[in-house]
């Protein structure tokens, strides 16, 4: 991919949470897509003060009918233009259906246009075997999956809608396989994949990926990174924002592995740009994916970001030890 290839414009419909202290759901999204040069309109399903991490919090959650209305407003002064959807965390059920029919709806409009629309679903629904959303979000999601285009589950979420236990690499790709064969899902990363592996360090952690043949076949690859050594809130949500642009990114510039330069004409990029969901052909290799390149790019952009926050943190605690003890 050339540097020097812009990001198209690109407008995005952000729906997550917000939190007012605190960067998680649409406050990290947000940022992170804006930073890109994206024009974002943010749909916020919660308004809390803060993360629901800590021990106490005060707020509330939207309700479906506002959702609803907050999309139909939009509509009525035309501005429901989107070219990229977001979807993450949405606490309930009815909730969820309601921000399932936005995704549905700007689908049929842009049928006519394959290519036009692009729908990025962030199935969050819990993490380390736990659920922290109603239980009857589960099933709403395996209804809704197959609308999207690019589906981000962590390895917990990803056992959830195949209904298949990852224990080990083979249970890993079958899971990966159910995602793209049971709900014909374009596009697919696991997140946060950590199985033990007698080439990888014991502290890593692993993204896997894959894009799907015309016979729904996984083309699968792996990234492998170091985990740091702390905790983090909206790492996800980061994520998501991230692949948003740069599967954009890397979709519009891959003309340039053909020799078109950014705005040739004939290439392989420019059909890819006009193609439903953006699948590449059946020809290209796991690794030369648009959609291997975007989540090696994001994986070394959130590295770096979270390697310098975790040091800065460090930095503060042993700042505030030192006064303690002073």
């Amino acid at each position: 991919m050339s540097e020097g290839c812009p990001v198209p414009e690109t407008r995005v419909l952000a729906v997550a949470s917000h939190v007012v202290s605190g960067y998680v759901g649409n406050k990290i999204a947000v940022f992170s897509l804006q930073s890109l040069g994206c024009d974002v309109a943010a749909l916020n399903t919660v308004q809390f003060s803060n993360h629901t991490g800590y021990r106490q919090w005060t707020g509330s959650r939207v309700s479906a009918q506002e959702i609803t209305d907050l999309y139909q407003g939009l509509k009525q002064s035309y501005l429901e233009d989107f070219d990229m959807m977001l979807s993450g965390y949405v606490p309930g059920a009815p909730a969820l259906e309601a921000v399932g029919q936005i995704g549905q709806e700007l689908k049929r409009n842009a049928k006519s246009k394959p290519g036009s629309f692009f729908w990025v679903l962030d199935p969050v629904m819990g993490d380390n075997g736990n659920l922290y959303v109603a239980a009857d979000v589960v099933p709403v999601y395996k209804s809704l999956v197959h609308h999207a285009d690019l589906v981000l589950p962590n390895q917990f979420e990803a056992e959830l809608l195949s209904d298949i236990p990852i224990t080990d690499l083979p249970s890993l790709s079958l899971a990966l396989q159910t995602l793209h064969s049971r709900y014909g899902i374009p596009h697919v990363v696991i997140t946060s994949v950590s199985l033990a592996h007698p080439d990888h360090p014991v502290s890593s952690l692993s993204v896997v990926g894959s894009t799907m043949t015309a016979a729904r076949r996984a083309r699968a690859f792996k990234i492998v990174f170091p985990a740091i050594d702390c905790y983090f809130s909206g790492t996800g949500d980061m994520f998501a924002a991230l692949m948003v642009v740069r599967m954009r990114e890397a979709v519009h510039n891959t003309v340039a592995f053909t020799g078109g330069g950014c705005g040739g004409g004939g290439g392989v990029g420019e059909r890819l740009t006009g193609t439903e969901a953006w699948r590449s052909g059946d020809e290209v290799d796991a690794l030369d994916l648009p959609l291997a390149r975007a989540a090696e790019k994001v994986l070394a952009s959130m590295h770096e970001v979270l390697t310098k926050t975790a040091e800065a943190m460090g930095g503060a605690i042993d700042k505030a030890r030192k006064r303690a003890g002073g």
